[in-house]
């Protein structure tokens, strides 16, 4: 039987199992965004707002677009393609759920937005200053 630690991947930081585990969340959260509206209306939570069936699942499509990208560049860390893309994910993340708080109104800033928002923020910062580390 295979070791456990065989299936992870094997670059030396912590950054790549932060892609992982992200990624795997994700997975998670675009299957629940294809059963079900309720946890999309948790970020886009501005009382005229309409999260439709439709747009959960678009939600989920791009969720799960940006885990595989995440996935893979856990396993590459050290692929500057696979980085930037990674990288570019957070950058979209971010810009989608700071325009839909402050320009769009459609999302309210609370524990649906905070999440996301933290998560996006804090990962983009790591990413970048952590470039040197894994691209060579």
């Amino acid at each position: 039987m295979a070791n456990m630690t065989s299936y992870l991947p094997q670059n030396e930081g912590f950054l790549q199992y932060w892609l992982l585990l992200l990624s795997v969340v994700s997975i998670g959260n675009s299957v629940q965004s294809y059963l079900t509206t309720s946890y999309t209306r948790r970020v886009y939570s501005a009382p005229e707002t309409t999260v439709t069936p439709l747009h959960s699942r678009t939600f989920g499509t791009y969720t799960a677009l940006a885990s595989v990208i995440r996935l893979y560049a856990a396993y590459n860390i050290t692929d500057p393609m696979l980085y930037q893309l990674a990288l570019w994910t957070y950058v979209v993340a971010l810009g989608h759920f700071y325009s839909e708080w402050l320009i769009f109104g459609t999302a309210r800033w609370g524990k649906g937005l905070a999440g996301p928002v933290i998560i996006s923020v804090g990962s983009l910062a790591w990413m970048v200053s952590q470039w040197r580390m894994y691209v060579r």
